[in-house]
């Protein structure tokens, strides 16, 4: 019940963000039906899912984590404050709620700090460094209260002023500001030094585990390269500055690679159809990488022919799409066999298994050899529950099943 009520809090938070925008006039992706899609995007899938796990995984945190940051980023505390403070003279209800959680910023960075240590298990790195990330979990927790607590200070003394943008005016004692950059830099530290871990972790994870990771690593990817397409490539590309503020279209992209990292999260750790992982994997990245190659082709050639070559208007972009259109298959199967190669080994080591068949049956013309080696590869490259091979005219039969390796016999009627 607990993890419904939030979920309905988060996707309320989100509709009375889209209302605001529209009441206080500055709707921030370029109208209240693209802020609505856009605000629908983010919140509904991140609230689902943090909610099931919640629901679900009542004792892992991370379902929690996901509710909490999801409240904390999505809440509409700056429209709030304009409409209460600058418009109403601090009259309306809950305004110092709206400055308490206005000023959670640092909650936010430490809780995505906390999550990706906690992965997927929700508990913290065991062995003799045990100990260690108990308490400094425990204190990066209580550096970020403090930190947060500027918000309560100033609700508690009743004299809240309000900039334009909807921030906090008040002059910020340098305590915390330092505990403010101690927030930054720490969460810095703390991303370098679980990345650099997880080489050696998945490197000795097996089995379940491994596939998890590759689901937050999956995510991740997406994360990082749809920000750079959404907020890089494609402004560049139609003569914009970096950014997506006021482009729904770009904001979209980026808001649907920021939603990816926490439902690959709550499908790593609800275990669901971990079976797939490799195919799924293989393609996301294979298509990601080519979407973002195709992408930086395109702006180059736009570039190119824009401001090097006296070609203008719709022939620079014919040029261009024609040229990406001819690239397009040859680098999918390049980029498809070496992202195959790293994260789909079964269909790799099929092909390769396949491969080395033929170049050993050029040279082998022994029938019994041939029909024991057909049906081993097969068996190897496809797993099937049972294998049969006939050899015409010789009354010889090969059966291979699943549990067995290769058994001769006569063929059945």
């Amino acid at each position: 019940m607990a993890a419904v009520v939030l979920g309905v809090v988060a996707l309320g938070l989100g509709v009375a963000s889209v209302v605001l925008d529209h009441v206080i006039h500055q709707p921030s992706t370029g109208g209240p039906v693209a802020d609505a899609f856009i605000t629908a995007i983010a919140v509904v899938p991140v609230a689902a899912v943090g909610t099931l796990l919640a629901a679900r995984r009542p004792r892992n945190p991370i379902g929690w984590m996901l509710l909490a940051i999801i409240i904390v980023d999505i809440g509409p505390t700056s429209q709030y404050l304009i409409l209460d403070y600058r418009m109403h003279h601090g009259a309306l209800p809950l305004g110092w709620v709206a400055v308490v959680v206005g000023e959670c910023w640092p909650m936010f960075l430490v809780l995505i700090s906390l999550l990706l240590w906690l992965f997927p298990g929700g508990t913290l790195p065991g062995g003799r460094w045990h100990r260690a990330a108990v308490v400094a979990a425990a204190g990066w927790l209580l550096v970020g209260l403090a930190t947060s607590s500027w918000g309560v200070l100033v609700a508690a003394g009743r004299h809240v002023l309000i900039k334009a943008n909807g921030d906090l005016a008040n002059p910020i004692p340098r305590a915390f500001l330092i505990l403010s950059v101690v927030v930054i830099i720490g969460t810095l530290a703390s991303w370098t030094a679980w990345l650099v871990i997880q080489v050696p972790a998945y490197r000795h994870a097996g089995g379940e585990h491994r596939q998890q990771l590759k689901w937050l690593y999956t995510g991740a990817v997406i994360f990082v390269v749809s920000l750079v397409i959404g907020v890089f490539i494609i402004p560049l590309g139609v003569g914009d500055a970096p950014g997506w503020d006021n482009q729904p279209v770009v904001s979209a992209i980026a808001t649907l690679g920021v939603v990816a990292l926490p439902v690959c999260i709550g499908v790593a750790v609800l275990k669901y159809r971990l079976y797939e992982l490799n195919r799924i994997i293989s393609r996301v990245v294979s298509y990601t990488l080519i979407t973002a190659l195709l992408g930086g082709v395109f702006t180059g050639l736009i570039l190119l022919a824009t401001r090097v070559l006296p070609v203008r208007g719709p022939v620079a972009v014919a040029a261009a799409t024609l040229v990406i259109a001819a690239l397009f298959n040859p680098l999918r199967k390049r980029v498809q066999h070496a992202v195959d190669r790293r994260f789909n080994r079964a269909r790799y080591d099929a092909e390769a298994l396949v491969a080395a068949f033929t170049a050993r049956l050029r040279r082998t013309i022994d029938l019994d050899t041939v029909r024991s080696e057909l049906a081993d590869v097969v068996h190897e490259a496809f797993q099937p529950a049972h294998v049969s091979v006939w050899l015409p005219g010789t009354g010889s039969h090969t059966s291979v099943l699943a549990p067995a390796r290769v058994g001769a016999g006569r063929p059945d009627p």
